[in-house]
């Protein structure tokens, strides 16, 4: 008895928990006071009323995704005395006008850093016109431009991402820049801790950034301290607050590191042990990662020194830390960020420029696929066009309602003449995309709304590079290890599994 009560504590005195149920209870006063208020005062409930058409009105008029209005408008409709309320206090699809401000000044100040690389770009124009689309459009967006003398290296699963970034780091003379969602103590983060250890002891310098919310229920409290004590200069992104606040929707979903600015990492793989299987957390745990050595890496240095500079306030010497190693060209390179604080969707077009110019095929792996309206007509004209379009996603999901509105799109889709398949094994956690031998991306971006408006990610966009043919190999060796959704498997679905996904679909922007 005594040993249940002591884990209880626990559990509740965690500092999730404690987060989640202050929420829940500011949640609960806020329903009940408006409820109060317009039960006994008519001109208050009259003015509610008033607020919601309002803004339903103005949802409907606004430059938005089609899905995001209908879920907001399908809300406020449904509880109309508290909908309009609930809109203006978690509606807005983009941070904050204080942050967006600052980040936006941050940007515009670091282009200097970047250059435009022009002579690549009409490389590009005269080998491939719909490529070189893809680095104008980057580089209009993110200022981040598109390199050669570049290499690229295909990392699955995270085993081989783990070995790699271990083998580099042990080579760091100068820097080490590390930057990512979840870190969770382990074999994979405590092995990595060690050799920064004994960087520092050899005078290197080590900058961490981890995101406040991912890893909540993985590090202690304040773990940004304690690493601070050890001499790693460490610092939280966006620290959770138990308010009713839009803000906290805004997370930094990046995975990068950069080693002396030679060697560069990012995709789907965080510093947990399910990433590297030495646990079994959803069944077999698939993901993807790439390493570039060579000039591409200065974007991802760019991008963590602007982040950094965010965080602490603190302009760093962005020269410090380029790289001073010569790579051969393997290709065309492009590592570019995305963010919430404009109108561009950059992860969403970045996929839709390849999928636009695909001919013969086109092949994705993302964990969730929960797709706007744009997305699917995408896809489909790519179908309906002759090409072979085939997505991969998990069979074993990570969250039970996310993986039905996954599962509700299979049907449409497949009407369509798109391939579905679900990876039998686990979970799939890779973020790729591939086409016609020629074009790929791999990154931290999912096909979901969270990754395209509300989050902080970044990828690497490939032409021609020996990465491209990794990618899909990979996927091609995957689908060995995959069911095959048809529509008769989807027409056999109980008709309240149905209704439950549909409703669910209903409101997958709002997730």
């Amino acid at each position: 008895m005594e040993v249940h009560m002591k884990k209880i504590w626990q559990i509740l005195t965690k500092r999730v928990t404690v987060i989640a149920l202050l929420l829940a209870a500011q949640f609960t006063l806020l329903i009940l006071s408006l409820y109060f208020i317009s039960s006994h005062y008519y001109y208050y409930a009259f003015l509610l009323h008033a607020i919601s058409i309002v803004i339903v009105l103005w949802l409907v008029n606004r430059k938005d995704n089609p899905q995001y209005k209908i879920s907001w408008i399908l809300v406020i409709f449904t509880i109309p005395l508290a909908g309009g309320i609930l809109y203006l206090m978690f509606g807005k699809s983009r941070t904050s006008k204080k942050m967006g401000k600052k980040i936006n000044e941050l940007l515009e100040e670091n282009r200097i850093h970047l250059p435009d690389n022009q002579q690549y770009i009409d490389e590009l124009s005269r080998a491939n016109p719909y490529a070189a689309k893809q680095a104008i459009y980057m580089l209009g967006c993110t200022h981040q431009p598109v390199w050669k003398h570049t290499q690229t290296h295909y990392l699955t699963p995270g085993e081989a991402k783990f070995e790699a970034l271990i083998r580099e780091l042990k080579k760091a003379k100068r820097f080490i820049l590390l930057e990512y969602f979840i870190i969770q103590e382990g074999v994979m983060w405590n092995t990595i801790l060690d050799i920064l250890r004994q960087k520092l002891k050899e005078g290197v310098e080590i900058k961490l950034i981890f995101d406040d919310l991912g890893t909540i229920n993985t590090l202690p409290t304040g773990y940004d301290k304690i690493m601070r004590q050890l001499g790693i200069e460490a610092y939280v992104f966006n620290q959770f607050k138990p308010t009713l606040n839009a803000f906290m929707n805004n997370r930094d979903h990046r995975k990068i590191a950069v080693i002396d600015g030679n060697v560069g990492f990012t995709g789907g793989i965080n510093l947990a042990d399910e990433y590297i299987n030495e646990y079994e957390k959803y069944g077999y745990w698939k993901d993807a990662s790439i390493m570039i050595k060579g000039e591409a890496v200065w974007n991802l240095t760019v991008m963590f020194l602007e982040m950094w500079q965010y965080i602490t306030g603190i302009h760093p010497h962005f020269e410090k830390y380029r790289g001073d190693q010569v790579f051969y060209s393997d290709g065309y390179v492009l590592p570019y960020d995305d963010n919430p604080i404009d109108d561009d969707l950059v992860g969403e077009m970045a996929y839709m420029n390849v999928i636009n110019s695909a001919n013969r095929y086109l092949y994705i792996t993302t964990p969730y696929l929960i797709l706007d309206h744009e997305m699917i007509t995408a896809l489909s004209l790519a179908a309906h066009n002759g090409v072979d379009v085939r997505i991969i996603t998990p069979h074993v999901p990570d969250k039970f309602y996310v993986h039905a509105v996954t599962r509700s799109y299979y049907q449409e889709l497949i009407q369509e003449g798109i391939r579905i398949y679900e990876f039998t094994p686990g979970f799939i956690h890779s973020k790729t995309i591939v086409t016609d031998d020629e074009q790929a991306i791999v990154g931290t971006t999912n096909f979901d709304f969270r990754s395209f408006y509300l989050h902080f990610e970044c990828g690497i966009w490939m032409y021609r590079s020996r990465a491209v043919g990794q990618v899909r190999d990979d996927f091609i060796s995957t689908l060995e290890s995959c069911e095959e959704i048809t529509l008769e498997t989807c027409r056999q679905t109980k008709w309240y599994i149905r209704i439950f996904r549909a409703v669910l679909r209903l409101f997958a922007p709002l997730m």
